[in-house]
């Protein structure tokens, strides 16, 4: 669902600079896409919360020549552009975090960009910063799928079994080993 820029201003609370933050997130959905701004309630680090305008969604990046959709959160202080805004990368349940250099232990992304956020920066080029760090380090990893596990001894045995019918009509059960060949010994098990 596409949002104009007016659209925009009307979901921002008077205490943002609306024309500027609401055409910031205009051009940032225009060429972000999967990026949607929404007003919700921000948890900071000591508890309190405010009500906050976020971007949330994903972003396109480029890694091993492949693309991959990272999902992201961006809140916008009241102060912004003043202030720089809080980014934090949201793997789902399918995924890994991958902590380091650029993401904390919490998913909060740090980047040079923000931590000397000043009058020339704006959301644009934030997530452009973004998409290409991500690409040279990804923030995440799709979760391994879980080994199948070891069959139990009497599936392995039902697997290799053979019957057999011996000339007076009972039945003979053959086993073969793991190298394909029939057991020598009467009564040999390998479980």
């Amino acid at each position: 669902m596409p949002y104009s820029e007016e659209a925009i201003k009307k979901m921002l609370p008077r205490s943002y600079l609306r024309k500027h933050v609401a055409g910031e997130i205009y051009h940032a959905v225009t060429h972000f896409k999967n990026l949607v701004p929404i007003m919700d309630k921000y948890v900071y680090n000591d508890g309190t919360t405010k009500h906050l305008m976020s971007l949330t969604g994903t972003i396109p990046v480029m890694f091993t020549d492949n693309i991959y959709n990272i999902p992201i959160c961006v809140w916008i202080e009241e102060s912004y552009p003043q202030t720089a805004p809080i980014c934090y990368v949201r793997p789902t349940c399918d995924m890994m975090l991958i902590t380091g250099k650029y993401i904390s232990s919490n998913a909060e992304v740090v980047l040079p960009y923000l931590e000397e956020w000043n009058g020339e920066c704006d959301l644009l080029s934030l997530l452009q910063v973004m998409v290409v760090i991500f690409g040279e380090f990804p923030p995440m990893y799709m979760r391994p799928c879980p080994e199948p596990e070891q069959d139990s001894c009497w599936l392995q045995f039902q697997r290799q079994e053979e019957l057999h019918s011996n000339a007076d009509g009972s039945l003979c059960l053959s086993l073969t080993g793991e190298d394909g060949q029939s057991f020598q010994q009467e009564n040999e098990t390998n479980c």
